[in-house]
């Protein structure tokens, strides 16, 4: 057969062979609950056999006739419920056998007894082949069976028991209805619980990579300042000044504590204004010459919290990486530029801080470029979407 093994996981496709992959999960070493109940659903509905192979008991057809017959009825009842519980969990070729198996069972006795109207027990047959087969092959099993049975009642006494067809006809619509049913439910399940895990990994980046910002930046300005208030201590009579840069640590400390606290709940905001005036302060502290805008208004809403980030985490990297004397903001409509003149330049390869403002710029289809300047130093350009490839500091 053609298409064997072939899966499309992109897509649906008429040569795709059904996933029933979820009913293979485990939880604390029990079967899943979905396979269980489709059996016992469907495996109910093979129940009604029994009444045709009573009615093949009460017939005069003779011992053997209908020892065989019941026998073979028997048999193509205990291969439904093994193709209903192992069949969606085999590979392809299993597969085959089993639908192969079945009709074979299945339309065996009314060649045994010569009853074509009989061959409605294929309705069975049928149905587990809409579940285990692509539907390219599936869909003709229904109406080569009813096919089968009309050409057979005519060729024989003339007469088509159409009751039987309709029954044929309903009962495999209907059968297949339901295993359709418990595989969209499956996958709805599966679909659902892949939600619950992407939102869950979402918020754990999401607090991650505000950590990050938040105490990279908070925890090198307060190094800055504790060396600086040491070197106070050790060369001078007067702490004023040392005190005063202990007191801008509590109060940085403070800070930093309830940002953690704010991300960790998801209520933090950054805006652009306070990151200045933030870089100010570290800068000064540094001892960094700091060229910076005065204000911040120009600059689009939507873009003041990303543009925030990239201050931040852009001055961060001058104190933690570089021997910079002079650290520049420019700003834009909608850029922002930061730029020194160090030595001491940094590896251009992004870390988890700038591949988080990679990350933020994307989000509102803004970019982000960073690395060494013409003249020495390191530069971080941000765009927003409004800016033209041309657009903005050169």
């Amino acid at each position: 057969m053609l298409g064997v093994g072939r899966r499309d996981s992109d897509g649906f496709s008429m040569w795709q062979w059904p996933d029933w992959s979820f009913w293979e999960d485990r939880r604390g070493g029990k079967v899943n609950r979905a396979r269980v109940a489709a059996l016992v659903v469907n495996g109910t509905a093979v129940l009604f056999l029994f009444f045709h192979g009573m009615a093949i008991a009460d017939g005069d057809n003779g011992a053997l006739r209908t020892g065989v017959a019941l026998g073979l009825l028997g048999g193509y009842g205990l291969s439904c419920v093994l193709a209903l519980w192992y069949g969606p969990v085999s590979p392809p070729r299993t597969r085959i056998a089993f639908v192969a198996v079945l009709f074979t069972l299945g339309s065996a006795p009314t060649f045994v007894l010569g009853a074509p109207h009989d061959l409605t027990d294929l309705t069975y047959a049928i149905a587990i082949g809409l579940t285990l087969l692509p539907l390219r092959y599936s869909l003709l099993l229904g109406p080569a069976t009813v096919l089968g049975q009309i050409g057979w009642s005519l060729l024989g006494d003339g007469t088509v028991h159409w009751a039987a067809v309709l029954t044929l006809v309903l009962v495999t619509v209907f059968l297949g209805s339901i295993l359709a049913l418990n595989f969209t439910i499956g996958h709805l399940r599966v679909a659902r619980e892949q939600v619950k895990r992407m939102a869950v990994t979402e918020e754990r980046e999401r607090v991650a990579r505000d950590l990050h910002d938040i105490l990279g930046h908070s925890l090198s300005t307060m190094t800055v300042k504790l060396g600086l208030a040491r070197r106070i201590l050790e060369s001078a009579d007067d702490i004023g000044p040392a005190v005063s840069e202990i007191r801008e640590l509590e109060g940085l400390s403070r800070q930093a504590l309830s940002d953690v606290r704010a991300t960790v709940s998801g209520y933090r905001t950054v805006t652009l204004a306070t990151e200045i005036a933030g870089a100010r302060i570290a800068l000064r502290a540094a001892g960094v010459r700091a060229e910076l805008p005065t204000v911040a208004d120009d600059v689009p809403s939507e873009l003041q919290p990303v543009f925030g980030y990239v201050v931040r985490e852009a001055v961060t990297n001058v104190l933690r990486h570089s021997d910079a004397q002079s650290c520049t903001i420019r700003l834009g409509h909608d850029w922002v530029e930061i730029s020194d003149n160090g030595t001491d330049v940094p590896e251009t390869t992004a870390g988890h801080g700038l591949t988080g403002l990679a990350e933020r710029l994307a989000a509102v289809s803004g970019t982000v470029e960073h690395g060494r300047c013409p003249g020495g130093g390191f530069r971080v350009l941000a765009r927003g979407p409004a800016s033209p490839a041309e657009a903005g500091p050169r």
